[in-house]
């Protein structure tokens, strides 16, 4: 039997230097390189950390950064950017 949800959905984020996590409700957790993201990858800790999660947990959003990320389009490897 499958456990995994279809829809991916994210509760919380965590950071370090040069990465981030994204836990999902499934209890999966997927970490991803800041730098593939330019403006994560050049944000300061705490404008990392003022993130919220997009409604029932589709997506990430830093409003002080513009920047949004799809936990779908993490896991597909889509729409990633490296960093300059």
């Amino acid at each position: 039997m499958n456990t995994l949800q279809t829809n991916p959905l994210a509760e919380k984020v965590t950071f370090s230097k040069s990465d981030f996590t994204v836990y999902l409700k499934d209890g999966r957790a997927l970490t991803v390189p800041l730098a593939w993201f330019a403006l994560l990858a050049n944000a300061s800790m705490d404008n990392l950390k003022n993130y919220e999660i997009l409604g029932d947990g589709e997506g990430i959003h830093w409003s002080t950064l513009d920047e949004d990320v799809s936990v779908s389009g993490l896991l597909s490897g889509q729409n990633l950017q490296a960093a300059s």
